[in-house]
């Protein structure tokens, strides 16, 4: 059986979030309509909320704004299909019930959407392969943020999001 595993669909990454996403609302736009069709399919949805630790960065606080998802995304209450699984680290199956929960469904693929593509959206990537979990991303469908290091120099949004989506192809994931 296959399942979706959506990953950080939060405010944060919109333009008026803590940690904007270049074109965020393009990603949201596929997103939404791979939400539709695995919907019409009768796929199982995991949505993994992130939520920081109090000690750390006042971005993804639980109660806020930025910490919601995106308005029209989120599980449909009356869905047994759908299912919330928050985290507090870079990989959803780390501390939460994702595994068992796909496991319980005799999940053995997930295609994996979301945010960023070099953070959370890796890592849990990284976590399905180790499970023994085929992979497949659509680029469409994740975004990430630049990054700069005095000692590596800087990369844009869209050179690092490929890079990820270059390392996860290396390691066995199907990119569509």
């Amino acid at each position: 059986m296959k399942a979706l595993i959506l990953i950080d669909v939060q405010n944060e990454f919109s333009a008026a979030g803590k940690r904007p996403v270049p074109d965020h609302e393009k990603f949201i736009t596929a997103i939404t309509k791979m939400v539709e069709a695995a919907r019409s399919a009768n796929t199982p949805i995991a949505w993994v909320k992130h939520f920081n630790k109090p000690d750390e960065s006042p971005a993804f606080v639980p109660g806020t704004w930025g910490a919601e998802f995106v308005a029209g995304l989120g599980p449909k209450p009356e869905s047994t299909l759908e299912l919330v699984f928050e985290k507090d680290v870079y990989g959803a199956f780390s501390g939460s019930p994702l595994g068992s929960w796909l496991d319980e469904l005799n999940v053995s693929e997930v295609q994996i959407a979301g945010f960023y593509t070099h953070g959370c959206l890796s890592t849990t990537a990284r976590e399905a392969i180790m499970r023994g979990l085929s992979v497949a991303i659509d680029p469409r469908t994740t975004g990430a943020c630049a990054i700069e290091n005095t000692a590596l120099g800087k990369m844009t949004a869209a050179e690092v999001s490929r890079s990820a989506l270059l390392h996860l192809a290396s390691m066995g994931a199907e990119i569509i």
